[in-house]
């Protein structure tokens, strides 16, 4: 499913372990609109897909102003994708991609011609690897008793 290298390793292991990821773009009257998406595949974090329906404010509102934010958050900690978003009508894509809990909130299957993919093209990447959950309650309790700052994991960007 995905590649690996030790510069986008730890974003890779968060997104692999969100089954939700949170998409966020800007609708047509401007504002920050933010759904949730099932992450159908990504080849490396740099190119992230989802289904949709064309007919949906949000495919219009992509194809006026494709920059959007993906979020993930899982156990294993945070990432902030940045990207431009595409909107694809690949049938074969789609049809590999489509699975049972696509049909339960699309309908007409991969052939339908209101069904469409998702493309994410990753720009940046920020990332917060937790060091789990006891040792995060640990080094909270530490920076609240003391003045010494809490470690909280590791935190950068990687350009994708």
């Amino acid at each position: 499913m995905t590649t690996h290298d030790s510069r986008t390793a730890p974003v890779t292991e968060i997104m692999e372990e969100t089954d939700i990821a949170v998409l966020t773009y800007v609708s047509t009257d401007g504002r920050l609109v933010s759904t949730p998406m099932a992450t159908q595949d990504f080849d490396d974090p740099g190119t992230t897909w989802f289904l949709t329906e064309r007919s949906s404010d949000k495919v219009r509102a992509i194809e006026a102003d494709p920059r959007v934010n993906v979020s993930y958050s899982s156990k294993a900690g945070w990432v902030s994708l940045t990207g431009t978003a595409h909107v694809s009508d690949d049938r074969a894509k789609l049809r590999e991609l489509w699975d049972a809990s696509a049909g339960a909130f699309m309908s007409g299957g991969p052939d339908d011609p209101d069904n469409v993919l998702l493309r994410i093209d990753g720009d940046t990447a920020e990332y917060w690897e937790s060091p789990g959950k006891v040792a995060v309650v640990v080094q909270m309790a530490k920076g609240l008793l003391s003045d010494d700052r809490p470690d909280l994991g590791d935190n950068d960007t990687v350009q994708l």
